[in-house]
């Protein structure tokens, strides 16, 4: 584990080294060649390791060392390309952590960071679609019998992210079938948060993106539940 001194100092001259650096040229500086044999280690570990479930574990135990480098970086970089950001951004997304993912993805798509040659997809369509499917994962992890507090507190939570990835992503062209991944999931998020008519229209969204989204029968649900809601207000309330 790392000592609070050590982090304030990786932070300190991570800050200093991305403040000096040239905009769109590659990072450079010791403490960076340090957050690249990290990273090297980290991903020779991964490739040890056949499960998915397993990975994506390993990634939470091994993303801590990096978290202060990229503090540094977001609080004082200028836009240099950095592959330790775009890695710790996408294997932030791998393990849940969409806050933390979007804190690098606001630095990212500012700056116009390229991805590592790895990643066949831009930058948009990286954060659109690891975000969309994560908050469709979470949504499915609660049971049928959830508590509805519960279930409309995670809605609620999952939707003002899609509400910040949107504005970070405003005007992104990317392929349809990943914006409709992403409408469908903003409207799973606010139907959850009990916002049925908002989940109607990113639904009918991502319908109208990909006739095949999976969504026809959640809008028809939706469609009835306001009705009915609005039948309930409108009938005569009796007297004591």
């Amino acid at each position: 584990m790392i000592s609070p001194a050590r982090q304030h100092f990786q932070r300190v001259t991570a800050a200093k080294a991305a403040g000096g650096a040239t905009p769109g040229q590659p990072q450079n500086g010791p403490q960076y060649e340090l957050m690249m044999a990290a990273l090297y280690d980290a991903r020779r570990a991964l490739k040890q390791i056949k499960s998915t479930e397993g990975k994506i574990a390993k990634k939470s135990e091994l993303l801590p060392q990096f978290d202060s480098y990229v503090e540094g970086v977001l609080e004082a970089g200028n836009g240099a390309q950095d592959e330790v950001l775009t890695t710790v951004l996408i294997w932030r997304f791998d393990i849940g952590d969409l806050a933390g993912a979007l804190d690098i993805a606001g630095y990212a798509l500012e700056h116009k960071l390229d991805m590592p040659d790895r990643f066949e997809r831009d930058l948009e369509s990286i954060v659109a679609e690891q975000l969309a499917e994560e908050v469709l994962a979470q949504l499915g992890k609660l049971d049928d019998d959830a508590d509805q507090a519960e279930r409309q507190a995670l809605g609620t939570h999952l939707a003002s992210l899609m509400v910040r990835a949107r504005e970070l992503l405003d005007g992104a062209d990317m392929h349809d079938q990943i914006s409709a991944k992403f409408h469908k999931a903003y409207g799973y998020a606010l139907r959850d948060a009990d916002c049925p008519s908002a989940a109607i229209e990113q639904l009918k969204r991502a319908l109208e993106l990909n006739d095949r989204a999976g969504v026809k029968r959640d809008i028809e649900t939706l469609e009835r539940q306001i009705k009915k809601n609005a039948s309930n207000q409108s009938s005569p309330q009796g007297h004591g």
